[in-house]
């Protein structure tokens, strides 16, 4: 099935490294603010969801609009998310959720955890980095990156494996209090993956 690219409206200063991430064939949703995203990222909607508090509703041919009430629960992007999932994706790319509202990055963060227990894979491009959930499979990390990081946001991660790297782990405990495996780097020769017995931890891997 189709990728599904879900925009949301924070701030995205390198489009060319945005576009590198796409495929031919994947359903772009427009959240809201990510409408002023469109032109840069030369691609259409083919849904578009939003409260449209922050952009003005627009009227385009053949594209569905669901609009939401300005009060509610779910942010527009964690709409997108779960209306998607109901549509059967099962594969993600989430652009322009990380910005200058940590409070929201947050929540798009932890939306990762939302998409990885709905056995869906998900990852969040922004202008620095890749983010991903690591759970009990084996992710091998990018040999291109130029640090990567595996942090805990979600409760105790238990049995935590970190190899090829200048800073291994072996089967380490990592807590969201000390969240210690910060700014590590791949070997040259090796090729490098993490994974945890118990739990789940966020991998950034930073260009």
């Amino acid at each position: 099935m189709q990728r599904c690219v879900i925009v949301g409206a924070a701030k995205i200063v390198d489009y060319k490294r945005a576009i590198s991430f796409f495929m031919e064939d994947d359903f772009f949703i427009f959240c809201d603010g990510g409408l002023a995203h469109c032109k840069n990222l030369c691609v259409k909607p083919d849904l578009i969801i939003g409260d449209f508090d922050s952009f003005e509703k627009p009227e385009i041919n053949n594209v569905k609009t669901i609009t939401l009430p300005k009060e509610k629960n779910d942010t527009d992007t964690f709409f997108a998310i779960k209306e998607a999932l109901r549509r059967g994706f099962k594969d993600f790319l989430l652009l322009g959720v990380i910005g200058e509202r940590f409070d929201h990055s947050i929540v798009n963060a932890s939306a990762l955890f939302y998409l990885f227990k709905n056995k869906a894979r998900a990852c969040i491009v922004d202008d620095y980095s890749v983010m991903k959930i690591v759970g009990k499979e084996k992710t091998f990390i990018d040999t291109r990156c130029s640090y990567f990081s595996v942090l805990n946001i979600f409760g105790v991660a238990k049995g935590v494996f970190i190899k090829g790297s200048k800073y291994p782990l072996e089967n380490e405990k990592l807590t969201p209090e000390y969240m210690y495996a910060l700014s590590n780097e791949v070997l040259s020769d090796e090729k490098p993956f993490v994974y945890v017995k118990h739990g789940n931890v966020l991998l950034v891997e930073v260009v």
